[in-house]
């Protein structure tokens, strides 16, 4: 299962490039409806760092939902695209029906120092594959809008 989006977001590359790379910014659009806690040491980092970034889930902030590991990466791409990639996965939890998990998000300059955004999401659950898409696309476009939304307040 696929889900794409591709977005212009009102702000320079170089700032949405910073917003993509922010455990913030993952918190804030995935709020209300998931809450991710940061279960490495020192909390969350200010940026997301290549490797394994463990978390707790919450469903609307109070119903536990187990852990995951966010599995960071910074593929290469065309010229004048970056791209931040996570195949982690749920390691306790409801959601280890997830067999599959490769998220990759992607910035690169649109017209008037605006910013072209491109969001995949590949999901795999065996059977469950498809009433998990119906959550996952609702969710998606949820955090849509709230990087539409927080976009413009974002600065390098």
């Amino acid at each position: 299962m696929r889900i794409l989006l591709k977005l212009i977001l009102d702000c320079a590359p170089d700032a949405a490039w910073t917003a993509i790379r922010s455990p913030e910014v993952f918190r804030a659009v995935s709020a209300p409806f998931l809450r991710f806690d940061s279960l490495e040491p020192d909390g969350f980092p200010g940026s997301w760092s290549a490797g394994e970034h463990p978390v707790s889930v919450r469903v609307l902030g109070l119903i536990p939902a187990g852990e995951q590991i966010i599995r960071i990466s910074f593929p290469e791409g065309r010229a004048g695209v970056r791209a931040v990639r996570d195949t982690g996965g749920a390691v306790s939890g409801p959601l280890t029906v997830i067999t599959r998990w490769d998220h990759t998000m992607a910035v690169s300059s649109a017209r008037g120092d605006r910013t072209l955004y491109r969001d995949q999401l590949v999901v795999e659950a065996g059977v469950l594959t498809p009433l998990l898409w119906i959550a996952f696309w609702a969710f998606w476009q949820w955090r849509a809008a709230g990087l539409r939304r927080f976009a413009p307040a974002w600065r390098a």
